[in-house]
């Protein structure tokens, strides 16, 4: 067939496009927009080629889709050339399909772009010729086709990619509908995932962190990634949890088998176990009589906000992987510990409610927030910066509240509801209140059980059936509980923390039949942090220039979504903005705040784990203000300092203490140096070429560490090395670097890798300086991890 044309809406362009990939040397294709339906119908002929592919399309109109280009990038791999048309704002409507072979060349040029429904059920017009049966017209084409591909195209990069995939939002028109089957494929989010997984993986590390909007399938991220393991570890905190990702773990790994780890089930030998962190957690759990600390290939901690706490953090240190996958939707730090550090700050992908409301992943809302003046909250009690409970539920638990609450509910077509309430007594309380009122509502709650308590899985049988109109609740719907059908939510208590704020909110985001948007009535009156809430809906940093600037109503929301304040409401939070403390202030009242949690004076480690995000941020940006330059200044200008350390203050001791402080570090190779030096707390004066390298060589064994090694050129082959390869590079960066910049404390001696300054010796033994030597090492060590992964 030299040329023909071909219409209609069957197959048949298909399966000519298959046989000219099948015997083509290169293929140059030219589409305005590319879906990941196309793309997976010649995706197995594509990655079967040897041939050379080029790809140009464009992001006109967000139509193009990230994840086939993600499908593209990772499954062709490096015979493909990818890239966008350089103008976004200009029409981009060229689709033509280039073949060229030993024998001839040929074109496809007409309607058909990259998606299933061009390739097979839609009434397209294509045309199809070759070079030798038409030589200018093809000529023409192919000129065209190099000029755009070559001088108006960028490559897409995976920084371009991540970039276009981050402002990508689903476009107003539905361009086509894909046929749903009882197939297990990875959705869009889950792709891009996938993709940032698989990367870093071959960057070296060897755990990471998932951040995705609930409602974004990370359980069945964490099955399709985890399927070329053997042994499976899936941790939670709720049974109902675990048996539902042991589901969808036999869906897809259904080659395994599956077992279970918590109350009764003590199942140790099974490919896939599913545990509730309360039992494994348990130190008579973790220890080789069920457990080597290798006996897992693969682990899945999930919610993994909470694994700051005691028996999370318990399994992640006794386990030795070969990969960790940590999965929230909320990493905002709980209890005051930063999640991020627990994955050495490898956040590989994230996908926010902002984000996925966007794209079309989860429903829109519309958000009244609505001024509360029937609480006074500078008459509760505070304790450690948070309302006293009982004070403030006496407070919530009075009729005109109740009152106000019932009058906005009643404004909107609600048939499915929660609340989330403060405290068991004011959820039992708005339960009776609302009842009494005609409308059938429930108290769920643990513990002590009420006169209008249901238990959870009745309560929300219910609710889904229409017996219940509301469920008020306290904690328990936060997380794990899936109820799609939730059209309303209200926010009935002061919400401080952007953790629970974004898990109230994304209770009723999950998309339902006949759902167009979720209800969301706040009820804001003058507690703390009230002025969070435009900055959390609008998944921007806190920025109180903003709420002094501009009118909260124009920032920049999800797509479709409608925010209201009331004005008292705006008021109130340029007040608070206006009456924010000086930043010295805020760090010392920061500081005292960690230590009252700690319950000790905190180390550089402590307050870096557990002070607010934006107060170390602001220390970053005034070196003056920093007390990371200066930890033990900072300690004695507050008259924090115990009376060992006040005789090294202001001498030689103290300034080595500072200068491992302050010392610049491009990449980590100055830390094994410390740590040699360091000793395990018997401090060396000289350090031998057998002490860097078995410290350097114990350093990079670790994942996060050796990171650094396989992206340089130099040294990507570290794990064959030895003890030669080790103290060279140890000699010619990390020695030669400390002795110019820091020649006073560390010195050239001969017989000896380095040696610190002999004044030193007088101090080495302090146990004071010994845990400020390790300190700062640790610190500077989890400092680094996340500046990096910031570039």
């Amino acid at each position: 067939m030299k040329q023909n044309s071909l219409t209609g809406n069957n197959d048949e362009f298909l399966k000519q496009i298959r046989k000219s990939i099948a015997k083509a040397e290169r293929i140059d294709i030219i589409v305005s927009f590319l879906m990941e339906s196309g793309v997976k119908l010649i995706l197995d002929d594509l990655k079967n080629t040897d041939a050379k592919i080029r790809i140009l399309t464009s992001r006109y109109l967000n139509i193009t889709q990230p994840e086939a280009l993600i499908v593209l990038k990772s499954e062709v791999g490096k015979n493909l050339d990818l890239r966008f048309y350089n103008q976004t704002n200009k029409s981009f409507h060229p689709k033509a399909y280039i073949f060229h072979n030993r024998e001839d060349s040929e074109i496809y040029v007409g309607s058909s772009n990259l998606s299933r429904g061009a390739l097979t059920t839609s009434i397209e017009w294509n045309y199809h010729f070759t070079k030798n049966d038409n030589p200018d017209d093809f000529n023409a084409f192919q000129e065209n086709f190099e000029d755009l591909f070559e001088n108006h195209s960028i490559e897409i990069t995976d920084e371009v990619l991540k970039s276009y995939s981050k402002s990508w939002k689903k476009p107003k028109e539905e361009y086509e509908i894909i046929p749903k089957g009882k197939t297990f494929e990875p959705n869009p989010a889950q792709t891009e995932a996938l993709y940032e997984l698989s990367k870093t993986r071959e960057e070296g590390f060897d755990k990471a962190l998932v951040v995705a909007a609930t409602g974004t399938g990370k359980t069945y991220l964490a099955v399709f990634d985890s399927k070329n393991y053997n042994k499976i570890l899936f941790v939670a905190h709720r049974e109902e949890i675990i048996r539902q990702a042991a589901k969808s773990f036999k869906n897809i790994h259904n080659d395994k088998s599956v077992g279970f780890f918590y109350n009764g089930y003590k199942d140790t030998n099974k490919d896939m176990t599913f545990a509730l962190v309360q039992t494994l957690g348990k130190k008579s759990y973790l220890n080789e009589n069920y457990f080597e600390k290798d006996h897992f290939d693969y682990i899945i901690i999930d919610e993994f906000h909470h694994a700051v706490a005691g028996n999370y953090k318990r399994i992640i240190d006794y386990f030795t992987p070969k990969f960790m996958l940590g999965l929230t939707a909320t990493p905002e730090r709980l209890d005051s510990r930063d999640v991020f550090a627990l994955c050495d700050y490898n956040t590989v992908y994230e996908i926010r409610l902002k984000e996925a409301i966007n794209k079309g992943f989860l429903c829109p809302f519309r958000y009244y927030g609505i001024y509360d003046d029937t609480v006074n909250y500078d008459d509760i009690s505070m304790r450690n910066g948070r309302y006293d409970e009982k004070d403030l539920e006496d407070k919530l638990m009075i009729n005109k509240r109740a009152e106000l609450v019932l009058k906005h509910y009643r404004k909107y077509n609600s048939s499915r509801a929660v609340g989330f309430c403060s405290s068991r007594n004011h959820a039992e309380y708005m339960a009776d209140y609302f009842t009494n009122h005609d409308i059938p509502s429930a108290a769920v709650y643990s513990g002590d059980q009420g006169e209008y308590t249901e238990e959870r899985k009745k309560a929300i049988h219910k609710l889904t059936k229409g017996e219940l109109k509301v469920l008020f609740t306290v904690d328990m719907f936060n997380e794990g509980v899936d109820i799609p059908e939730i059209d309303t939510v209200l926010f009935l208590r002061p919400t401080q923390s952007p953790t629970i704020f974004l898990q109230q909110l994304g209770r009723g985001l999950r998309k339902s039949k006949n759902k167009t948007h979720l209800t969301v009535l706040d009820f804001i009156g003058n507690y703390k942090k009230a002025n969070l809430v435009p900055f959390l809906l609008s998944d921007s940093a806190y920025d109180k220039k903003m709420l002094l600037s501009e009118s909260v109503l124009e920032f920049e929301y999800p797509e479709d979504c409608y925010i209201d304040f009331d004005f008292e409401l705006i008021d109130i939070f340029r007040i608070q903005a206006r009456q924010e403390m000086r930043i010295k202030d805020k760090i010392l009242m920061e500081y005292d705040s960690v230590k009252e949690d700690l319950k000790r004076r905190p180390s550089r480690m402590d307050l870096f784990l557990n002070m607010d995000e934006d107060i170390i941020q602001a220390m970053r940006r005034n070196s003056k203000l920093n007390l990371f330059r200066d930890y033990l200044k900072f300690l004695k200008e507050n008259n924090m300092t115990a009376p060992e350390e006040d005789t090294y203050i202001s001498t030689i001791a103290h300034d080595f203490l500072n200068i491992l402080e302050t010392t610049s570090m491009t990449k980590s190779y100055k830390m094994p140096i410390f740590l040699a030096f360091y000793n395990g707390g018997d401090i060396k004066m000289e350090i031998s070429d057998d002490d860097v390298y078995h410290s350097m060589k114990e350093f990079y064994e670790y994942g996060s560490n050796g990171v650094d090694m396989l992206k340089d050129k130099s040294s990507k082959d570290y794990k064959n090395w030895g003890k030669a390869e080790y103290v060279r590079l140890a000699h010619k960066n990390p020695i030669r670097f400390l002795n110019k910049s820091s020649g006073e404390f560390f010195i050239k001696k001969d017989g000896c890798a380095l040696a610190l300054n002999g004044e030193l010796e007088d101090y080495t033994h302090l146990e004071t300086f010994k845990l400020h030597f390790k300190d700062i090492i640790d610190y500077r060590t989890m400092s680094y991890y996340k500046e990096r992964n910031l570039k």
